[in-house]
């Protein structure tokens, strides 16, 4: 007997593939996304000729995001901007709607404390990785107002939210995922794309996730960078060792990037690909070898409570085009000036 949840996986992957390469699904599903078409214009024109009223938030915000489904990177990117504001003097705090989190009540201000499942995995990893102040919720206007009330911050990073048209933001980043050959360019639920493809052309900055070793300045591109392999467990003394195999896990929106980044490191790797943002159990890390098993930050910290000390996860760093990071202050500079170092 099949099970829903075995039901549920076997049609997400098949629209998954034709999201990749348009085919009969794709047709099936066209007129739906001419109806997705019409009212996400209806919707976009009603802000843009104020019949709906959108919030002006007191600082600048910077959104984040892509106009596609599936995982583009958008998470590394987000840590690097903490940084980098930083960098260039401003305080910067963080709103997410907290994808698969789910809390009674919001806004949720999210600290280190801050269960995975009240906050979701990509909050939590941000936080547990600056420190930064990062609230949740679903009404974006709350989500700063909190921040603004409870931090002392002078500049927003909405993580996603380019669809989001309630929040005006002074600066729109989209990252594009240029690592696959998806051919299907049709809108949901025909195809990936939340917006026209042409709509790439309108961003403040367009960034393109290239494969590693592809690192250009025109247009703006970034890849991912791994770091050192860092054990779940802080009382695991053990010393990494990939000599005879790996177990690759991750639950992220494009797995194959991971695996792919593990190979480069030269892993001999068993591949185990969950959906985006699974909720991992401790029986779905027992393989029945005692060889390491490697997951990306993002999964890492929904694990933590695992006693597993063949538990490890890989960081990565956003390598990006130096002309995107000079772009990016001339554009914050003409909205608002930093303050000084401390």
């Amino acid at each position: 007997m099949i099970q829903k949840k075995d039901l549920h996986k076997a049609l997400q992957r098949r629209l998954l593939k034709s999201w990749n390469k348009a085919d009969s699904l794709t047709i099936a599903l066209w007129p739906f996304s001419i109806l997705y078409r019409g009212l996400f214009f209806l919707k976009k024109t009603s802000y843009q000729i104020g019949l709906a009223k959108s919030y002006r938030a007191p600082v600048p915000v910077v959104v984040v995001g892509n106009i596609t489904v599936g995982g583009t990177g958008k998470t590394p990117l987000v840590v690097y901007l903490i940084e980098l504001l930083r960098e260039y003097g401003y305080r910067p705090g963080v709103i997410s709607r907290g994808y698969a989190g789910e809390s009674s009540s919001y806004p949720v201000s999210v600290d280190g404390d801050t269960a995975v499942a009240i906050c979701g995995d990509e909050p939590a990893m941000i936080v547990q990785r600056t420190n930064v102040p990062m609230v949740i919720g679903p009404n974006r206007r709350d989500d700063i107002e909190l921040l603004l009330q409870n931090f002392d911050i002078n500049v927003v990073i909405s993580d996603d939210g380019l669809q989001h048209f309630e929040l005006q933001r002074d600066i729109d980043i989209c990252l594009q995922d240029a690592t696959s050959q998806q051919e299907n360019t049709h809108l949901l639920p025909a195809g990936p794309y939340r917006e026209p493809k042409s709509k790439l052309d309108h961003f403040d900055l367009l960034v393109h996730h290239v494969s590693a070793g592809s690192l250009t300045d025109k247009p703006y591109s970034m890849n991912l960078l791994p770091q050192t392999v860092k054990a779940l467990s802080s009382s695991n003394t053990n010393s990494f060792d990939a000599s005879n195999g790996v177990h690759a896990v991750a639950g992220i929106g494009n797995p194959q990037r991971f695996f792919d980044t593990c190979r480069q490191l030269g892993w001999n790797i068993s591949e185990h690909a969950f959906e985006d943002h699974y909720a991992f159990v401790a029986s779905d890390l027992e393989f029945s070898d005692d060889l390491p098993i490697v997951m990306t930050e993002k999964d890492a910290v929904k694990c933590q409570e695992f006693n597993n000390n063949c538990l490890w996860y890989l960081p990565v760093d956003v390598n990006i085009s130096k002309e995107f990071s000079r772009r990016f202050k001339v554009l914050l500079e003409s909205i608002h000036q930093p303050v000084n170092k401390t």
